[in-house]
């Protein structure tokens, strides 16, 4: 189990353990000194490709990874502020040893975070992630640098330029959409992207602001997307997070059409075209059951994953697969891309829209989710559940009383100092009943212990 690695990569506030200066050029030049072993075998070139949102902490970290990063022999090729997905896309076509990705996605702005891509544009596994850990606690000091740093802005342009190419734009053209941007990694190449294939967008949150990222807009926060969405009398409206790798959408109503919606959605096309391999997709466990049953009644059956989307991708790989994600708008479609991409889940779900003659709305109409709440519990350490007497055991009991027509589902968070509980069932008072009392559960018993 990875001690400092989480759900998607290293992520702390900045300044605090462990995103220090010194632990951060531990992380660079241990990450490189593995990755590096067979990067020659591999006939990799020995460079990394580096982007960052626009978080006020980017800067100073970008320099204490490279410094890491060069120290171990590796050259640095820096995006700039650029989504986390470009980075991906960028490895793989210059064919790098691995991308780094400075960004805490959807968190607030005093975060920030460092993840890692490899080679083939994939988060790392964590048999490797473990074996850094392990390198960084016996590394007392880092050599003197020795790999060069260069700008490569060269390399969003191609990014920009792989966007458009998968899409096509006749039928985009004209289009009225509103982007949220987040004021973080999308601010600028997102609204580039849409215009530049003919379509009429207006924007909002589209500030290098990372005082600001996230804070009140951004996949998290769409209302006032969703609000602009109908003022403008747009098809619809794409809201992403601070590092552009999730989208949520909006119909023409206002409507919010999270990534589920975007899933299934996407699901049927393909199996209609027959290009859903085994007639599956890939979900996480927090999918809605709603979705989950939609799906199945349609021949679509789903392959539930543990949370994060590299568990989502490796799922894809292992059976095949053409569509999956998440329902927090991490969304994967393996012909273009093994991480999620909010920008081209964007642009496949318009396009997809599009060709059908629908309005978004039909989509929205298309199946009804189950109630449900989701409840954050912030924590001071992640105690193993199972170490807390009785607190699985209540958990059954409560869910033994949705009368097998919901589940309750119990997980740390792997970014964030919480816990989070889900409840979803049928009967919507009974979830909420069932949830505040689950959560008084799990504090009754933190207190116990």
């Amino acid at each position: 189990m990875t001690k400092y690695f989480g759900t998607d990569g290293v992520r702390a506030v900045a300044g605090q353990f462990p995103l220090t200066q010194d632990f951060i050029e531990k992380l660079g030049y241990c990450a490189l000194k593995e990755l590096l072993a067979c990067a020659d075998s591999a006939g990799l070139k020995k460079q990394v490709i580096i982007a960052r949102d626009t978080r006020l902490s980017g800067p100073s970290i970008l320099e204490s990874l490279s410094k890491g990063i060069r120290a171990a022999g590796a050259h640095v090729l820096d995006m700039g502020i650029s989504p986390t997905p470009s980075v991906a896309e960028a490895v793989k076509q210059t064919e790098s040893v691995c991308g780094v990705v400075i960004s805490a996605s959807h968190n607030p702005p005093e975060f920030n975070g460092i993840k890692f891509f490899s080679n083939k544009g994939t988060k790392l596994p964590e048999e490797l992630e473990e074996k850094i850990e392990t390198a960084i606690e016996q590394t007392k000091q880092i050599p003197q640098p020795v790999g060069l740093y260069r700008q490569a802005a060269e390399l969003v342009e191609g990014y920009k330029n792989f966007l458009k190419a998968t899409v096509d734009a006749s039928l985009l053209k004209g289009t009225k959409v509103v982007l949220d941007c987040a004021n973080g990694a999308a601010y600028k190449i997102a609204p580039e992207v849409f215009e530049e294939l003919g379509m009429k967008v207006v924007v909002m949150a589209d500030k290098n602001d990372g005082a600001r990222i996230n804070e009140g807009v951004g996949a998290l926060h769409t209302s006032k997307m969703r609000t602009l969405v109908k003022a403008e009398k747009a098809y619809c409206g794409f809201s992403f997070d601070g590092d552009a790798d999730r989208v949520i959408a909006s119909d023409e109503q206002g409507r919010p059409l999270d990534g589920e919606y975007i899933i299934s959605a996407a699901a049927l096309a393909l199996k209609e075209q027959g290009k859903l391999p085994k007639n599956k997709a890939v979900m996480t466990v927090m999918a809605n059951l709603g979705c989950i049953n939609y799906l199945k009644d349609h021949g679509v059956d789903m392959v539930l994953t543990p949370v994060g989307d590299k568990y989502v991708s490796q799922a894809l790989e292992k059976e095949g697969l053409a569509i999956g994600g998440e329902t927090s708008g991490h969304i994967i479609f393996p012909m273009y891309a093994n991480t999620g991409d909010g920008i081209l889940s964007a642009l496949q779900f318009l396009q997809l829209a599009k060709k059908t003659g629908l309005s978004m709305s039909k989509f929205a109409l298309r199946w009804q989710k189950y109630p449900c709440q989701l409840c954050a519990i912030t924590v001071q350490e992640k105690k193993p559940l199972e170490s807390l007497p009785g607190f699985l055991e209540g958990i059954k009991i409560l869910e033994d009383r949705l009368g097998g027509k919901g589940r309750i589902f119990v997980r740390y968070s792997g970014t964030e100092p919480k816990l989070r509980i889900l409840v979803e069932g049928e009967d919507e008072a009974l979830v909420g009943q069932i949830t505040e009392e689950a959560e008084k559960l799990y504090r009754s018993k933190m207190e116990e212990k």
